[in-house]
């Protein structure tokens, strides 16, 4: 399995902790390091600094990173117009060397389109499908044609599809538990497939319908990469690991029940449940940065998974 660190930095981080945060990341021997794209801090607590803009993040980590992959989990349909998009998306690829990943999705935080005068339409499933098909159809354009597309909510003319990812193909990742309609766009647009926050027979059942989805489509299942989003809370002790959920802000029988959290051998047999499952990377968020000992711990104890 694939391991990438997954950070949340509305809640008050600034590009240097961050740039801490990625770097540790790949020393100690991670596949990638992935963030948020939100702009408002959720619940209680001091939003400072403020939250930084997720491309403005990564295009600076793609030059001070050099090995692990680089992307969002997830980008909102509501932020950018899926031309630009395709643009940011392409240019921080090749600032990177090629290992950028987007994630996209709908966006469902209300509170933060008021905040910063973001249009927020009641229906955004229509902007998902479109965006996907755009952003991937100008990458895919070969160099010296153009791009044209209509749908219900977007128009592009002889677009000149440029500029170009360094990759042939950026990774886009799509998820959620919808039970049919994401299902079937990851299994059309997608190369992985995520569901986050859930238990194992969750997983189990969100992971057989986006097979069964690409089985109607004829795409054969097994070039669809299955992934796993979860809270990581881990200690060699029972009071380290309540400790560090305390700094987390979560409740410690969740993290067991539904997460990734407990002690050590708790945690490891939960990540071998998510194999069987099929699970082929998970992403390992962390809401405290700066604790370099738990990332240290977390890298030892997924090393033999890899």
């Amino acid at each position: 399995m694939e391991f990438c660190i997954f950070t949340e930095p509305q809640q008050g981080y600034d590009y240097d902790e961050l740039l801490a945060s990625a770097r540790l990341t790949e020393e100690l021997g991670f596949d990638g390091w992935f963030r948020s794209d939100h702009y408002l801090r959720m619940g209680d607590g001091d939003p400072g600094p403020g939250s930084t803009d997720a491309w403005t993040t990564l295009a600076g980590l793609a030059r001070e990173t050099s090995r692990i992959r680089l992307g969002t989990l997830v980008s909102s349909v509501t932020y950018r117009v899926p031309g630009i998009l395709a643009i940011q998306v392409a240019q921080v690829d090749r600032m990177s060397g090629g290992r950028v990943e987007l994630g996209l999705g709908t966006g469902w935080f209300e509170a933060e389109h008021r905040a910063y005068g973001i249009p927020f339409p009641a229906k955004r499933f229509g902007l998902l499908e479109e965006q996907l098909e755009i952003v991937t159809g100008l990458h895919a354009t070969p160099e010296g044609e153009t791009f044209d597309f209509r749908g219900e909510h977007y128009e592009l003319i002889d677009s000149p599809a440029l500029p170009k990812p360094l990759q042939s193909r950026v990774p886009v990742i799509v998820g959620g538990g919808g039970p049919k309609r994401t299902p079937e766009l990851a299994a059309r647009f997608a190369t992985e497939f995520n569901i986050g926050f859930v238990p194992d027979i969750e997983v189990r059942a969100a992971f057989d319908r986006v097979r069964e989805a690409c089985e109607r489509l004829d795409r054969d299942p097994s070039t669809l990469k299955l992934s796993v989003a979860q809270p990581t809370v881990v200690g060699e002790s029972e009071s380290e690991f309540l400790r560090r959920a305390d700094q987390f802000g979560a409740d410690p029988e969740q993290l067991r029940t539904r997460n990734l959290g407990g002690t050590r051998a708790e945690v490891e047999d939960r990540l071998g449940r998510l194999r069987e499952l099929g699970a082929d990377r998970v992403y390992l968020q962390q809401m405290v940065l700066d604790d370099s000992d738990h990332l240290a711990l977390i890298a030892d104890l997924t090393r033999a998974y890899r």
